[in-house]
């Protein structure tokens, strides 16, 4: 596996989402998981995605307890800034936070450094230079490598950067959301920051594999997003369908032609497709020894029209909680 530099930060050129693992797509599986956050390093996967929120701490306890006698084999990111309590989901940045959350992660995570430490999203009642101001304060005291920023806009950016450099933002991006291209991909490579799309493929529809979400399945969190909503999904779907006939045409999957798409949007990109399985861990990786053209991106891009995608995100409340300005 090759590797790519988020700032000054050396990891995978693809990563692992470990979400999945323990909430939000199903029912997990432990022992899968167990066997698929092994598999990663095994093949080279040595960038692992998690979060304090994820299952309410679960996640990091389980990279902590597997693989805490690998620890120095992988780049472990985590996250704070989102919590659940009493079924209300909260966004929280204030400085004390930044201390008490990081103290938390180290103990789940069974480790006493963090080499990349997200804010998981802004909190907009506190000015980012206080919330960056803590979390570099975590870098002096040696608990934490380098910093990163999730789904915030180039202004914050750039004025996060100005407190302490940021190593890397993490957002959506895939050929279904292109967002990221307007104003903070351009941001990032003008101040030499790392860019980690999360939900790469599409939350599985870019694999051409996902033919129908169950919307009362409350533990797949698709159930409610837009996108995979009645006539929304069946528009996308369609799309899709097109893309997979690029992907046959080019030898390979879908998916693997998507994570390749992102690859070929220049350095310092390193997608995290997020999965419980051996297989489509495996498959995932493989993307990185496809090189595709610049007809083959301009094929794909004719193809997969982000302007015809049918639906938002997230419900509006999500939509409201990201820093879009």
């Amino acid at each position: 596996m090759n590797t790519t530099r988020l700032g000054d930060l050396e990891v995978s050129v693809i990563g692992l989402g470990c979400m999945g693992m323990s909430q939000a797509y199903g029912t997990p599986d432990l022992a899968e998981s167990e066997r698929t956050l092994h598999r990663a390093l095994d093949i080279g996967v040595t960038f692992l995605d998690t979060a304090n929120a994820y299952g309410m701490g679960h996640n990091e306890e389980l990279l902590g307890r597997v693989l805490a006698e690998r620890r120095s084999e992988y780049i472990l990111a985590t996250k704070f800034g989102i919590w659940r309590e009493d079924g209300k989901r909260s966004i929280n940045g204030r400085p004390e936070q930044v201390r008490a959350r990081c103290e938390e992660s180290l103990k789940r995570l069974d480790t006493d450094v963090i080499d990349l430490y997200y804010l998981h999203r802004l909190d907009k009642t506190v000015p980012i230079e206080d919330t960056v101001g803590a979390m570099a304060d975590l870098v002096t005291q040696g608990k934490v490598r380098y910093l990163g920023l999730s789904e915030v806009s180039a202004k914050t950016l750039r004025k996060a950067h100005a407190v302490h450099p940021i190593s890397a933002v993490q957002s959506e991006y895939s050929l279904f959301t292109r967002d990221p291209e307007e104003h903070v991909l351009p941001a990032c490579r003008e101040l030499g920051v790392g860019f980690v799309p999360f939900s790469p493929l599409g939350r599985a529809i870019l694999t051409n594999r996902l033919v129908a979400v169950d919307t009362s399945d409350k533990s797949d969190m698709r159930s409610t997003m837009p996108r995979f909503q009645g006539e929304n999904f069946e528009d996308n779907r369609r799309i899709v369908q097109a893309f997979a006939n690029l992907a046959e045409a080019a030898g390979c999957l879908p998916g693997q032609l998507a994570l390749a798409w992102l690859l070929a949007q220049g350095p310092g990109i390193t997608p995290i497709p997020g999965t419980k399985r051996i297989g489509y861990l495996e498959e995932n990786a493989a993307a990185a020894d496809i090189a595709l053209s610049e007809a083959d991106l301009a094929e794909i891009d004719a193809v997969v029209d982000p302007d015809k995608v049918s639906g938002e995100r997230y419900v509006p409340a999500g939509m409201m909680s990201l820093d879009r300005d």
